[in-house]
């Protein structure tokens, strides 16, 4: 009798027993919510990014729509985005009745080409929401000098990047607002949750006050300076984060480990093309990892073989602007950006996290192979 193939899920968050330390004392303490564990894991945030000021929201979408009420977007206006990423980075404008303007990506990094974001200026630009698509670092100072150029806001939806390096320093230090999320799946979790960086002061004082509905400075609780939302994020999840942070080293290195052995049991597969590699200016901080296959392979054989072996994997990513809510609203069609539809096309996610161990990795990797082989 056969045995059945072991299961080999796609992510796993990385928890040990100080979290549920951490988790314990705020239950003991009684603050739930509003509490000094916050504003602890917002220092200590912001210090392992390189930012002096951090504000912690309910999820990185949140931080992304509350950087674009702050960059005044309103309906008429235009706000430019990659297509090929977490539909939350057109959503955040979309909220505001803003209208999406998609650039299209550089074949090797996956990231927006400045040269497309450029073309892509109207009139009514307002925003440009650039991404650090799967960790690595997007052209941030090409970006900021178009930005600056046209005189518009730049953020940077790093949600997948914590502990990437761009051109030296964190991102987070450059002096961006930027965005970062903490679901499951990323480098470190607060199961649900987000945080917003600022090298601004007012900035930081104005999210803190928008994310617990429009709250007056040093108001009573029922006293409201501006239209607000439930964006907070509570004294739990923040323990859970300060647990995570004081690991945050050794959850980075051992992401790094696991992304150099798939490099070494997934190279020289005939029809699998490899992440794109680090260079002096970009250092990956690895949230998933994906490759891209060769064309004429059947993606749709590729995943069904690999269920069968047990080995999770995800079509990484669609593009957001053939979504079909983004299709009906604003008739968006295939040949809008031709680089991210082919990358939407072949990209796939095989299991990945800090604990996967070499043995699975193995497994992984003879499985792709075999089922690469059945799909030419």
């Amino acid at each position: 009798m056969s045995s059945a193939p072991r299961q080999i899920g796609l992510s796993a968050a990385y928890l040990d027993e100080r979290e549920e330390q951490l988790v314990l004392e705020v239950l003991r303490s009684g603050r739930l919510s509003l509490g000094p564990s916050i504003d602890r894991f917002e220092e200590q945030f912001a210090a392992a990014v390189g930012a002096p000021y951090a504000a912690a929201v309910s999820s990185g979408t949140a931080g992304l729509h509350l950087l674009c009420v702050l960059a005044g977007l309103k309906p008429g206006d235009e706000a430019i985005t990659s297509p090929f990423s977490f539909a939350a980075s057109a959503n955040c404008f979309l909220y505001e009745g803003a209208t999406p303007v998609f650039a299209d990506i550089d074949p090797n990094t996956l990231n927006m080409d400045p040269a497309a974001v450029e073309a892509a200026i109207t009139p009514r630009t307002r925003a440009i929401v650039a991404v650090d698509i799967f960790g690595y670092p997007c052209e941030l100072a090409e970006l900021q000098a178009i930005a600056d150029k046209h005189g518009l806001a730049l953020i940077d939806d790093s949600c997948e990047a914590l502990g990437s390096l761009y051109k030296g320093k964190n991102l987070g230090a450059h002096g961006q607002d930027a965005v970062w999320a903490f679901y499951p799946n990323k480098q470190m979790t607060t199961g649900e949750g987000g945080m917003v960086t600022t090298h601004d002061e007012h900035t930081w004082k104005m999210i803190k006050s928008l994310r617990n509905q429009g709250r007056a400075d040093g108001g009573g609780w029922l006293d409201h300076a501006y239209l607000g939302y439930n964006y907070r994020i509570d004294d739990i999840r923040a323990a859970i984060g300060i647990g995570q942070l004081e690991k945050l080293d050794r959850i980075l290195g051992l992401r790094d480990e696991v992304a150099e052995r798939y490099h070494q049991l997934l190279a020289g597969i005939d029809g699998v093309e490899l992440p794109w590699r680090d260079d002096a200016d970009h250092k990956r901080s690895w949230f998933v990892y994906v490759v891209k296959l060769a064309k004429g392979i059947d993606r749709e054989q590729v995943i069904a073989h690999l269920a069968a072996a047990g080995v999770a994997t995800s079509r990484y990513l669609p593009s957001i602007h053939l979504q079909s809510y983004m299709r009906e609203r604003f008739g968006f069609a295939e040949g809008l950006c031709p680089i991210s539809e082919d990358a939407s096309s072949r990209t796939l996610a095989v299991p990945f996290y800090t604990g996967l161990t070499a043995d699975d990795q193995s497994y992984v990797a003879d499985a792709v192979r075999a089922a690469v082989a059945a799909a030419h």
